[in-house]
């Protein structure tokens, strides 16, 4: 009972915020304002604001949240590492590379995009595991970590590398996207996230069960039953996939699928069906509030959201290194 109380607390805070981000902006707008916009009444300029620009936007970052915060749970769990996560171990790099190339191929579609996104985060996560088991220390969180810089770093170059020849205009935005927004939200790029979004939280609270077994280590994971190998990849393939969804939607928001399972953690959760679920409520609540940060700390200019979710990350993440050194 304790618990269900908790966690209907925790989706309040997190509709507050959603209203919140709703409601203030360039125009601030009064509850009841909003209430009547998105009943499609009142006056045409505030239900333009409400259902064509804060709702998409409110909408696209819980998504994002939701997907980061289920992928670092996910991969935290599997690999016995409480530093892992999708922006530090090179995966949205390797995303993002994905997204550039497809772009200046010219395919940006709400499916192609996606895709080469997920084929260059499955690269990069492969990349990065197989760098840290070559030295030896697949389990050891601070060789794992170093090799998803070094992955991470690449990707930022060949990144570079694919802006080098691209019109201003062109570098501007890509490098905007790479800091991570979700500025330009619209209803088309929120129901396709939405659908693997969906797909991929599926999918890992069915494994949910192989994700506690290998939290035990590999060699209890065999003792009971579990393909650790097997069960491992397909984790790590499910993950990529949603980091790679919300890179595709919303650019680079790093420290987030770091951060939210610690929370989650906190509060008594330790199965990672319900540590899952979890992660993608408060994930959902901490991107909302980290775009509404980002757009009114400095009026009416608004900062890149990876940047505010990094000032919140860092040093949370040196806080768990040091507990690790």
């Amino acid at each position: 009972m304790r618990a269900t109380l908790l966690w209907i607390g925790v989706a309040l805070v997190v509709l507050v915020l959603a209203v919140a981000a709703i409601a203030y902006g360039a125009v601030p707008l009064s509850a009841h304002a909003v209430a009547e916009a998105l009943a499609g009444r009142g006056d045409r300029v505030t239900v333009a604001i409400v259902r064509t620009l804060r709702l998409p936007r409110a909408v696209l970052a819980m998504l994002v949240g939701a997907g980061l915060g289920m992928a670092g749970a996910a991969l935290q769990g599997a690999l016995r590492n409480a530093l892992a996560e999708p922006y530090l171990l090179g995966v949205s790099g390797g995303a993002a590379v994905g997204a550039v190339a497809a772009v200046a191929l010219g395919a940006s579609g709400p499916f192609v995009l996606p895709l080469a996104s997920f084929a260059g985060a499955a690269l990069a996560i492969a990349v990065a595991l197989l760098v840290a088991r070559a030295s030896g220390g697949r389990a050891d969180p601070r060789v794992l970590l170093m090799a998803g810089v070094i992955v991470g770093a690449f990707a930022n170059a060949a990144i570079m590398v694919m802006l080098s020849d691209a019109p201003p205009n062109a570098v501007r935005n890509a490098l905007w996207w790479m800091m991570g927004s979700v500025g330009d939200a619209g209803w088309v790029t929120v129901s396709w996230l939405a659908v693997y979004v969906a797909l991929g939280g599926a999918l890992l609270l069915w494994l949910a069960r192989d994700i506690d077994v290998l939290s035990l280590g590999e060699e209890s994971a065999a003792a009971l039953g579990v393909a650790a190998a097997r069960s491992s990849r397909i984790i790590f393939l499910v993950a990529a996939l949603l980091s790679a969804a919300t890179v595709a939607a919303a650019g680079l928001v790093g420290f987030v699928g770091l951060v939210v399972p610690h929370l989650v953690r906190s509060l008594g959760v330790r199965r990672h069906r319900a540590l899952i679920a979890g992660a993608a409520l408060v994930g959902a609540g901490l991107v909302v509030a980290s775009d509404l940060v980002a757009r009114l700390a400095r009026p009416p200019a608004e900062l890149p959201l990876g940047a505010v979710t990094a000032l919140l990350g860092v040093p949370f993440f040196l806080v768990q290194l040091r507990r690790l050194a």
